[in-house]
């Protein structure tokens, strides 16, 4: 089958690739490990099982993400599920929630805090920062309901208490469901940002399977989303409270000026380990 799977595949993937996708579906459907072929020569499985495996190999022929496949991934140390509405949560987000945990916990301060993510998808940076930050209070907002339903799964399955809301941030009024009232110590997003002349970029796995909803923007107005939550933040974002972003790695310097046209303060531009623009904070202070 190992066999089978690396000359269909080896062209598209390469080889160690190849042998990562066997491994994940071993473990997902056989609750075993790619060594046994080589410890158990006899190691036979079913032909339900084998059909399994068939399937997912003409899955990934067609480009579709092993993720989706298997109908789940890890983020954070913890199992998140994916579907065809959701984002396939990838490890500069990781990193973006690393940021935010570092900051909060870095303060003398032991206090609880108010988040919001917006554009949550699968719930992995509300859920990976409440699993970590257990005095959070974390809502998490998002315009499609399928991946809501996504989320609020994925908080079952580790044990997050968090208050989703359906809204959509582009939304003038910015929501019935947000009270003027409500405010946050701390706004985290990672929104659409890959610009329609980016799609060459990517690859067609990507492309042709994850959602373009949560994915891309128009050239003509590429930081939409980002000049919403800002707007968004001058209302719901206490004073002294911080913004966190996700970013186009092209679009560092434009978020800055974003954010300082904005009047936020503190702006931080980091880079990911890749050494790309990927990660921006901003603070709101009393004008």
């Amino acid at each position: 089958m190992l066999k089978q799977f690396h000359s269909v595949l080896d062209e598209n993937y390469g080889k160690e690739e190849v042998n990562a996708f066997f491994d994940v579906l071993m473990e997902h459907h056989l609750n075993d490990k790619r060594i046994q072929l080589v410890l158990n020569p006899d190691y036979t499985i079913t032909s339900a099982q084998e059909q399994l495996f068939l399937n997912a190999l003409n899955d990934l022929n067609n480009h579709i993400p092993i993720q989706y496949i298997i109908g789940e991934t890890e983020f954070y140390g913890l199992p998140f599920k994916v579907s065809k509405h959701t984002l396939i949560p990838r490890s500069e987000t990781e990193e973006l929630v690393s940021f935010i945990i570092e900051d909060v916990t870095s303060s003398t301060v032991e206090k609880s805090i108010k988040i919001l993510d917006i554009g949550t998808g699968t719930g992995c940076i509300a859920i990976s920062l409440a699993n970590n930050l257990p005095e959070a209070n974390v809502h998490a907002l998002d315009v499609s309901e399928d991946a809501l339903r996504v989320a609020k799964q994925n908080a079952k399955l580790n044990e997050a208490t968090i208050e989703f809301i359906h809204d959509d941030i582009l939304n003038p009024s910015h929501a019935v469901l947000i009270s003027v009232s409500h405010t946050f110590d701390i706004i985290v997003s990672n929104p659409p940002y890959v610009r329609n002349l980016e799609k060459a970029e990517i690859k067609p796995n990507v492309l042709e399977n994850e959602p373009h909803l949560a994915l891309f923007v128009d050239d003509e107005n590429p930081l939409q989303f980002y000049k919403a939550i800002c707007e968004f933040a001058q209302i719901h974002l206490k004073t002294g409270g911080a913004l966190y972003f996700e970013i186009n790695e092209y679009l560092g310097q434009e978020m800055v000026q974003l954010l300082q046209g904005f009047g936020f303060k503190s702006i931080q531009l980091k880079t990911d380990i890749f050494g790309k623009d990927r990660m921006i904070k901003a603070v709101k202070l009393v004008e």
